[in-house]
């Protein structure tokens, strides 16, 4: 996600930019040239600074907001910022180790995520994601059916990553305790270390390849397995500290964070947004527009894969203002990447 063209700029303006940028990410307020001149670390007058900016905001890397005669980074002065000019520092040992602390996937991989995303949001005071690794990447530890009432089953439902789901499933026609047993028996001794599409695979293979003595078992494993099996998602991405954006000055327009607050309760267009980043090598950003979804036009998304051995299982990240340290965000995603992996791994 890079700007169209990048202006080829000489070292005083890519100084002076990135100057500027610092300062108005710690201020939160258009920069003036004689503030610039006293920041910038440059012996360069005010006329040579205004000069320099006119030229920026042709490029359209700067603008001037209102009557001030102060100005403001865009988007894509964000975005040649970060490309080129940032200089970002490795996770901080501490903060690693802080994050492996509180995270274990002792509980289960769903609230190790739900915690990943609330600590990427108390640290970086912006909006946590993390996207939810699909079930059928795990493995299936053991099942048990409870008969409740009518044709209505209890179905424990525990995986190798400890994450123990519990749901209600209305089934085409009542089962006897005993039926339940044989059945639940068959699938944990037959089936356990298997994923869930495997389990289909080879319950509907066997099926149609079974002798009359074991038929009934195994058409009830599958019948039972389908419907047992068929919801095992959950939730696609975990949102944590959206209201932290209240706080924020770039974003207190209230109908902006309207929008926003319904995006994220819609989560769609977040999951669309973090699976094109699944395949990214590393972190990834997104600023603005750049996005792609209208009501983050004046937000970034930073964000970074996790997995296990290689394996990508999902994408984690924050969303703020485009107005954000970005040398202070970008090893906070790292590391929570790298954090969440381990645990799992562990777990």
């Amino acid at each position: 996600m890079h700007c169209a063209v990048t202006p080829a700029l000489d070292q005083r303006s890519r100084a002076l930019l990135r100057a500027l940028i610092a300062q108005y990410v710690r201020d939160g307020v258009p920069v003036g040239s004689r503030t610039l001149a006293k920041h910038s670390g440059l012996d360069v007058s005010p006329a040579t600074i205004r000069n320099v900016m006119a030229d920026l905001e042709d490029f359209g890397l700067v603008s001037t907001p209102h009557t001030s005669a102060g100005r403001i980074p865009t988007a894509q002065g964000y975005r040649l910022f970060v490309d080129s000019l940032l200089q970002v520092s490795e996770p901080q040992a501490n903060e690693v180790a802080n994050l492996r602390a509180q995270l274990s996937a002792s509980q289960g991989t769903q609230q190790l995520l739900s915690s990943a995303s609330e600590l990427l949001s108390a640290m970086t005071h912006f909006v946590g994601l993390v996207t939810v690794p699909k079930r059928q990447q795990f493995a299936f530890r053991h099942i048990d059916f409870v008969p409740l009432d009518g044709q209505r089953l209890l179905v424990i439902l525990v995986f190798t990553d400890n994450e123990v789901q519990n749901r209600i499933v209305q089934m085409p026609r009542p089962f006897e305790v005993s039926e339940l047993e044989q059945v639940a028996n068959y699938l944990n001794s037959q089936f356990s270390g298997l994923t869930l599409p495997e389990i289909r695979g080879r319950l509907q293979r066997e099926l149609r390849e079974a002798k009359s003595a074991v038929e009934r078992a195994l058409a009830s494993a599958a019948e039972l397995s389908e419907t047992a099996f068929a919801d095992a998602e959950g939730e696609d991405v975990l949102v944590a500290g959206q209201t932290r954006l209240m706080g924020v000055q770039d974003l207190s327009d209230l109908d902006r964070l309207r929008e926003l607050f319904e995006a994220f309760s819609r989560k769609r267009e977040l999951v669309q947004l973090l699976e094109r980043c699944i395949n990214a090598k590393g972190v990834r950003l997104f600023i603005g527009e750049e996005s792609g979804v209208a009501t983050l036009d004046q937000c970034s998304l930073v964000t970074a894969p996790y997995g296990v051995d290689g394996k990508v299982l999902g994408v984690l990240g924050v969303i703020g203002p485009t107005r954000m340290a970005y040398e202070r965000v970008i090893p906070v995603v790292q590391a929570a990447a790298q954090a969440v992996g381990a645990a799992i791994a562990r777990g």
